[in-house]
């Protein structure tokens, strides 16, 4: 009979008090930066947070002493809000005392955009900002990407959430055997395993951006952020994004080809599909990704040829060359919510002819990438559910009698995913109307508003600066249309049908 490992007494621990805990401890590594830089006053500030954090933690440790949880993958999921919207307030402490010319608020809405991977950026100058600050602020970012990494994986996939209730069979490890049930079944254990499963992923994939970065002329600091913000699809960065950086194209093609692992979980695991069919070429968030990112570039690129038909203007082939990188780039920077705008994007706008393409970036921001991974937006297998029920429909139209078979390539779908996922845009989009009233309300301009209120749904800040013809300065707007940010970024991460999950006492109460 197989014994059953217990965790250990931290173990046991609520996960939030978990995570605040790894949060206080990881200050350490700004405050070793600021310290080896000989600016103490930034080390001081990040290291006595960090001693203040362990502290409180270890002290409501022990007051809570071998209790256990009441509630499994649904106070999982509760942690999982408090770490997005509350575990801000511990981050923005050491930030804003060692930046010391900014508000508290300003320090916690720069905290949630990053925790929550959307990367929208609240000081445009990024010279203002200390480099262990621009470390903290992309570390941060990483860390909340390596979250929701893991929370796909042990809390939404067992409630159907995140992209998962539109899968066949979206849990990871249901098709184990019984033997070896249980340790599925406990939210707590399952949690560990897929936390120990995938860090070491998460890492090392991270460790690889900044070695290839640094071997292609990037500074250390830029390349570690950089490396950080592209796993975690933040796009954060302290040199102002790809004109800044030192790598050039070089470094824009490492980030580009590690943009893919947002596309699908497939590029790094096979447990969201039925056993047989996990193929990264049979996948089709992967196939509608590369349909996406091949296919606008292209229409941008032949654009161009078109308008100039008639004028007979002569071509430079460098030019058309940087151009078409450019708008390959950007498009899967967007795509995959990164936000990343390439060095060639100026380019690729004036060779295509659109002064500012902003509704095609918006657009690709809002479908998103891939079920279980750190990108934002709607998620690219729901995009697929619905067209295959709009094939199904049509098919219905012109042979009302016809009997739907499910091809191979189609199982990851289950029969009522469609439905569902029209559910989720119908939330998707109440959302995005509330929050952009509530803008409005608050002395926004409609258009801003709408631009504010999709990039904080799809978590992809960098839309703020690259929309209209001149970026939203959100240091000047009001308190009230901060929080309203915050919380709709809050939304954005966790998703609508999560925090409908947590307002329902039916669930509680089972």
């Amino acid at each position: 009979m197989r014994m059953q490992v217990q965790p250990g007494p931290i173990m046991r621990l609520p996960l939030f008090l978990l995570i605040w805990g790894v949060a206080a401890l990881s200050m350490l590594l700004p405050s070793i930066h600021a310290l080896v830089r000989d600016n103490h006053d930034v080390s001081r500030a990040f290291f006595y947070s960090s001693i203040l954090g362990v502290f409180v933690v270890a002290m409501i440790g022990l007051s809570l002493g071998a209790r256990r949880p009441r509630y499994g993958s649904l106070g999982q999921l509760l942690s999982l809000l408090g770490t997005f919207s509350v575990l801000p307030v511990f981050l923005a402490v050491p930030f804003h005392d060692a930046l010391q010319t900014t508000s508290f608020l300003n320090a916690y809405f720069d905290m949630v955009s990053a925790i929550t991977t959307t990367g929208a950026d609240l000081f445009p100058d990024f010279t203002r900002l200390d480099p262990s600050l621009h470390l903290w602020r992309a570390q941060v970012g990483w860390m909340g990407g390596l979250v929701m990494w893991i929370a796909a994986s042990a809390i939404l996939a067992p409630l159907s959430l995140g992209g998962f209730e539109v899968t066949a069979r979206g849990e990871p490890g249901r098709a184990v055997k019984s033997s070896v049930q249980s340790d599925v079944v406990d939210p707590r254990r399952r949690l560990l395993q897929v936390t120990a499963t995938l860090t070491p992923i998460y890492v090392g994939l991270t460790g690889v951006v900044w070695i290839l970065l640094m071997m292609s002329d990037e500074r250390a600091l830029t390349a570690l952020c950089h490396a950080m913000s592209v796993m975690a699809t933040s796009g954060i960065s302290p040199v102002g994004g790809m004109t800044g950086a030192q790598a050039g194209v070089a470094g824009e093609v490492v980030l580009f080809l590690f943009m893919f692992f947002a596309l699908s979980r497939l590029t790094f695991s096979s447990d969201t599909v039925a056993r047989g069919y996990s193929r990264l070429d049979k996948d089709p968030e992967f196939r509608i990704g590369l349909l996406i990112v091949v296919s606008i570039p292209a229409l941008l690129f032949l654009r161009h040829w078109v308008a100039s038909f008639e004028v007979d203007a002569p071509e430079d082939p460098v030019l058309a060359l940087r151009a078409l990188w450019g708008s390959l780039f950007t498009v899967m920077s967007f795509l995959t919510t990164t936000g990343f705008e390439s060095a060639d994007w100026e380019e690729a706008r004036q060779w295509s002819g659109l002064g500012t393409p902003g509704i095609i970036l918006m657009g690709l921001a809002v479908i998103g990438g891939g079920v279980a991974t750190t990108a934002g937006g709607v998620k690219l297998l729901r995009v697929f559910a619905l067209y295959l029920n709009g094939l199904r429909e049509m098919e219905r139209l012109v042979h009302p009698s016809s009997v739907s078979g499910v091809g191979a390539g189609h199982r990851r779908i289950q029969k009522d995913g469609a439905f569902i996922a029209w559910v989720f845009f119908m939330l998707f989009a109440l959302s995005l109307a509330v929050i952009t009233l509530a803008l409005a309300y608050l002395g926004s301009g409609f258009e801003q508003s709408m631009v504010l209120a999709i990039a904080a749904l799809s978590t992809t800040g960098p839309l703020i600066d690259v929309v209209g013809e001149e970026p939203i300065q959100l240091i000047s707007l009001g308190a009230g249309a901060k929080a309203v940010l915050c919380a709709a970024m809050v939304v954005g991460r966790l998703e609508t049908l999560a925090i409908i999950a947590l307002i329902t006492p039916d669930l509680w109460r089972n």
